[in-house]
């Protein structure tokens, strides 16, 4: 995701030289390890530095064998020795990063790569705040979540990962944040990402998760699912076993019964068989749900998809279930994307077939041949890959083998234009579906487009509730 590797107050004076500090750009803690390939230069030529972690400092091709945490608001903060004068620096900072939970082809992990350039005023040292490097293994800022509603109630909620670049930014703490959905009012339930509110993640705190859940209670609020993380690597080359994956998921299962929530989410089919047969008996045991999130360009007529499927029907337990994310229904493309790939640089036919003809199969085939034939400029490359991966083409109807096992739904919106319905139709579409069926889960507003927008979270939020409940009251399902 585009998201910021280097804020205002990165680049700060030390004793023996400067320190860098980077923000993560990701939307959930990641392992330090996971850090590869840093390079700085500073005003055109390159430092050689450490990596500060706590009180050590690491070499960057060492930082393989940590074993520590890289929190979403921390800094990972690289130390030079070499003294700059004041004023404003040319910087340009550069990392692979290893994403454990995401897989590239059959034979590791997604690898991927971010740099950053910008002029950076050298500030002083003493602006460090005490919780800014990463590498720590665990934390105990408070945070909060509460009771569940009734089994069979329709309940519309707000992710707070549509708050992801404020998390980064650091400003208020993650908990904070997330628990201000509750106390601004903004909604009374909540969807939270493990990986953004505890400093303890993957293996959430009693202490932290405790805090959180009576924070939220004061404020009147509830954690209806909790997005977890199935971190299959432990390396590029190493994947874990199925006990270690277990090991991995259980303490994000014991903290989502702890919080109160309904249960965790996980992405469709990552958890495979082995997994969910082990992990049948905690989930009864804690009385939680595994929720599988299908998205964007996953379809039915997948053989992989369809395996799962099939695997999850004869399972038919009731607490391994579906999540849809509505971002398989996209009618047409969200304009401030399209907007955003022009001011990128991508070629203008192209655009306006993804604006006139999106769903039409050639122009499937038109974006392919853009990525083969390296017609994407690199500063979009990332944002262009929504179109393979993040934005789907199917209709409701396609998903009816999947409705009977859905529990949960994400509402998810790129922005707020809905000409022709295209933000509000798949809303309804989806909810006349389900009421078709029975359901009993929780509809969340999961926003998107923070990766290219820079608008207020909380108002945009809002807006989308609002419009959500419109959708869903013209088809008799709102709460």
């Amino acid at each position: 995701m585009a998201l910021p590797l280097l804020l205002d107050d990165a680049l700060v004076a030390t004793e023996s030289g400067f320190a860098l500090r980077v923000s993560l750009p990701w939307i959930r803690s990641m392992p330090v390890a996971s850090v590869t390939d840093i390079a700085v230069q500073v005003d055109g030529s390159p430092v050689p530095v450490a990596v500060r972690l706590d009180e050590r400092e690491v070499e960057p091709d060492a930082l393989h064998a940590e074993q520590g945490w890289w929190f979403i608001q921390d800094r990972l903060e690289l130390r030079g020795e070499r003294m700059l004068p004041p004023g404003a620096h040319d910087i340009s900072v550069s990392f692979v990063l290893v994403v454990p939970y995401l897989q590239a082809g059959p034979s590791g992990p997604l690898c991927l790569p971010f740099r950053a350039e910008r002029a950076l005023e050298l500030g002083d040292a003493a602006s460090v705040r005490p919780h800014s490097t990463a590498g720590r293994t665990s934390g105990r800022e408070p945070a909060g979540a509460a009771q569940d509603d009734a089994p069979g109630d329709w309940i519309v909620s707000a992710s707070a990962f549509n708050w992801t670049p404020e998390v980064i930014r650091a400003e208020r703490t993650a908990d904070d944040i997330a628990i201000g959905v509750v106390a601004d009012g903004v909604a009374s339930t909540i969807e939270i990402e493990a990986g953004q509110v505890w400093r303890s993640f993957p293996e959430p705190s009693d202490v932290d998760v405790d805090a959180f859940r009576e924070r939220l209670a004061s404020a009147g609020g509830a954690v209806t699912i909790v997005g977890a993380s199935l971190d299959d690597w432990i390396s590029p080359t190493a994947r874990r076993t199925e006990q270690e994956r277990l090991a991995f998921l259980v303490p994000q299962l014991r903290a989502a019964a702890r919080l109160g929530a309904r249960g965790v989410r996980v992405p469709f089919g990552q958890a495979g068989p082995g997994l969910l047969r082990l992990a049948q008996p905690v989930l009864h045991e804690l009385g939680v749900v595994l929720y599988e999130e299908i998205q964007g360009q996953q379809t039915l007529d997948l053989p992989a998809v369809a395996a799962n499927l099939e695997l999850l029907q004869g399972l038919d337990d009731p607490r391994v279930r579906v999540l849809v994310d509505i971002s398989l229904l996209m009618p047409s493309l969200p304009p401030s994307y399209l907007d955003e790939l022009r001011r990128g640089g991508v070629d203008e036919e192209l655009v306006r077939r993804l604006e006139t003809e999106w769903r039409a199969p050639a122009t499937h085939q038109a974006v392919i041949a853009a990525l083969r034939e390296g017609r994407v400029p690199p500063a979009v490359h990332t944002l262009f890959m929504n179109l393979l991966v993040r934005f789907g083409r199917s209709d409701v109807a396609d998903l009816e083998p999947l409705l009977p096992l859905t529990a949960g739904v994400h509402l998810k919106f790129w922005d707020l234009d809905d000409a022709d319905g295209r933000v509000s139709a798949p809303i309804a579409d989806i909810g006349a579906a389900l009421r078709r069926t029975g359901f009993t889960g929780t509809l969340t507003s999961e926003w998107g487009g923070h990766e290219w927008l820079d608008a207020d979270p909380a108002a945009t939020t809002r807006a989308h509730l609002a419009l959500a409940q419109r959708a869903l009251s013209a088809v008799g399902t709102a709460r």
